[in-house]
């Protein structure tokens, strides 16, 4: 004999459907934070070439170059890269969600 189940399982959550408007905060947050990574490691490395470069050339170490000539360039092109790279994958993953919750919503 088979005995019914006096206790409901918890039905399964049902998936949100994506919504647009997370894009642009997404990609803005992923932007920002990659850029001040890559900001702060060319920053680190620059520090340390110019001192490196002045001690060998006997010269005081000028702080300027590093912040105008290589961090500030390197921070800008990586932000650049970051933006147009996670705007895509987020674009994709938009596009990737809506088609899987309709076919969810269909079967």
């Amino acid at each position: 004999m088979l005995s019914e189940r006096t206790t409901t399982e918890p039905a399964a959550p049902t998936p949100r459907s994506p919504h647009w408007y997370g894009i642009p905060i997404r990609v803005s947050v992923v932007t920002f934070v990659g850029t001040l990574l890559c900001f702060a490691v060319s920053l680190l490395l620059a520090i340390l070439g110019t001192v490196i470069v002045s001690a060998l050339r006997g010269v005081h170490p000028d702080m300027r170059i590093a912040y105008r000539h290589i961090a500030l360039p390197m921070g800008l092109i990586a932000g650049s890269i970051i933006f147009v790279l996670a705007l895509i994958m987020e674009v994709r993953y938009y596009r990737q969600s809506k088609t899987l919750s309709a076919i969810e919503r269909m079967g």
